[in-house]
């Protein structure tokens, strides 16, 4: 039988750093982004019982073995073994954008080969236990440094604030007109850096000064910012709102990268600065920081002149859309 299931990449706008254990179980975190239009596919057929090997997993890399404990990519060996799942298969990952692009790839990639074993496995999950099982995947079983917004946002789809509590999300979908969310798409573009990097590595310094209490004050005002934005995304004025949405873009970007020194440079501060000289309302890099995309939002004419500034490769266009994990494809 062949299975394709495909999920969607993010890009959170505002709150990004509050929704990281050591903050929001005292403090309680917020978050405000959407899933695009940008995604990744996990074709998967059983496994032909001639074929040399139980397993071939084809990513970044080919993998070719016969027993899940030698499969070398994490998730997939570590959700096998949780998941009791032993029936040989034929993986294929394909994915619009490549991976350490600061638009959540890595939580995406999680929650949609969970939804593929439970799937192979007879079981329509829930998005909420999809997001649960993700984050417990990548939190408990592989010790990585993750927050909980992403695991989320790829499960459930759509444009929202999420506020997390020490034992309990909340998801308010935001109510936008088709109007306002027709010129957001049309403002919404990504330039990307040129620079690849490693989520884990720079939130290391990240984690130890929110564990240290150091950042509350920037958090919070990070925290309050997906508030204040929510009320500019459901106004009905949609060319002062987005003109407001960028400055407050802006400033989340100023305050994040000041939780680590590693989340900008000096290659990325040239990035922003010519954005903004180009027209753009306002901008803020994706992800942990280090590299990836800038999200900026601009008008027609600065998106134009982006292309022409930054080269057109590097320019790329994005729409916010409501799909989260879904099984597209099973015959």
């Amino acid at each position: 039988m062949l299975t394709i299931v495909r999920t969607p990449l993010r890009i959170s706008l505002f709150g990004g750093g509050t929704d990281y254990r050591e903050y929001f179980e005292h403090s309680g975190g917020a978050v405000l982004g959407g899933t695009i239009d940008k995604f990744i596919y996990m074709i998967c057929l059983p496994m032909s019982p001639v074929a040399q090997t139980r397993y071939r997993l084809t990513y970044s890399k080919v993998e070719t073995v016969d027993h899940a404990a030698e499969i070398q990519h994490p998730v997939i060996r570590e959700v096998l073994k949780d998941e009791a799942y032993d029936v040989p298969f034929n993986l294929a990952v394909i994915s619009d954008i490549p991976g350490g692009s600061g638009l959540g790839s890595s939580s995406a990639f999680t929650v949609g080969f969970l939804n593929l074993v439970r799937h192979l496995k007879g079981i329509a999950p829930t998005k909420y236990d999809l997001a649960r099982a993700a984050v417990r995947v990548e939190s408990e079983l592989l010790l990585e440094r993750v927050g909980v917004q992403d695991q989320f946002h790829a499960a459930f789809g759509g444009f929202s604030l999420y506020e997390f509590k020490k034992d309990n999300t909340a998801i308010s979908p935001i109510q936008m007109s088709t109007g306002f969310r027709r010129k957001l798409n049309e403002s919404l573009v990504l330039v990307h850096t040129q620079r690849y990097r490693s989520a884990s590595t720079i939130l290391e310094e990240q984690v130890k000064v929110t564990r240290e209490g150091k950042v509350n004050s920037d958090l919070q005002a990070i925290k309050e910012l997906c508030f204040e934005a929510r009320q500019h995304f459901q106004s009905g004025d949609a060319d002062m709102a987005l003109t407001e949405i960028g400055r407050m873009l802006s400033e989340n970007w100023r305050i994040k990268r000041s939780l680590s020194s590693s989340i900008s440079n000096t290659h990325l501060d040239e990035i922003y600065e010519a954005g903004m000289k180009l027209g753009a309302y306002g901008g803020k890099l994706a992800g942990a920081g280090g590299g990836g995309f800038f999200i900026f939002l601009a008008p027609e004419d600065a998106i134009k002149r982006m292309q022409s500034w930054f080269g057109a490769e590097r320019v790329i266009k994005a729409e916010f859309q409501d799909e989260g994990s879904r099984l597209v494809k099973a015959l």
